[in-house]
């Protein structure tokens, strides 16, 4: 089993980032900690972050054929990509939408996710946290799922 892992922008400045609200661990601790996890899992992660939208859509893309689902936090482009969700709808695979925040109890603007409802799950509000639940309900999904 093989998941792609998305992080959208400004993730790469985790750790230094209004740490109130995403906590002090950095980027590369998350991906390191999804590494281990994987490794635990019995699967393979690729891991990949931009801070563009269209390098986003383009990854989404190349995962058809390559990957089984994907584990995306799309960020910003949560309440504003109509094409990461058309992308991630267009190549059908499996994608567990997480966040760092709970974005429902944040400003209006973070309340609503384009990307939720071509998602078969979403967590958030769980701090890091958030992307280890999704890595482990996405291959949960999946193996109830493959055939």
């Amino acid at each position: 089993m093989k998941i792609l892992v998305l992080h959208g922008p400004n993730l790469n400045l985790l750790g230094k980032r209004e740490p109130d609200k995403y906590g002090l661990k950095t980027l590369d601790g998350i991906n390191q900690e999804l590494e281990g996890l994987a490794k635990n899992l019995g699967v393979e992660i690729e891991i990949f972050q931009s801070n563009s939208e269209g390098s986003l859509v383009d990854k989404i893309q190349e995962a058809a054929g390559k990957f089984d689902g994907i584990l995306i936090n799309p960020a910003a482009y949560t309440h504003t990509s109509i094409a990461i969700r058309d992308a991630i709808s267009g190549i059908n695979l499996p994608c567990v939408e997480v966040h760092l925040s709970n974005i429902h109890s944040r400003e209006e603007f973070r309340h609503h996710s384009y990307i939720a409802h071509v998602c078969v799950g979403q967590i958030s509000g769980f701090g890091e946290d958030s992307y280890k639940l999704g890595l482990t309900a996405l291959v949960n999904y999946l193996a109830d799922n493959l055939s």
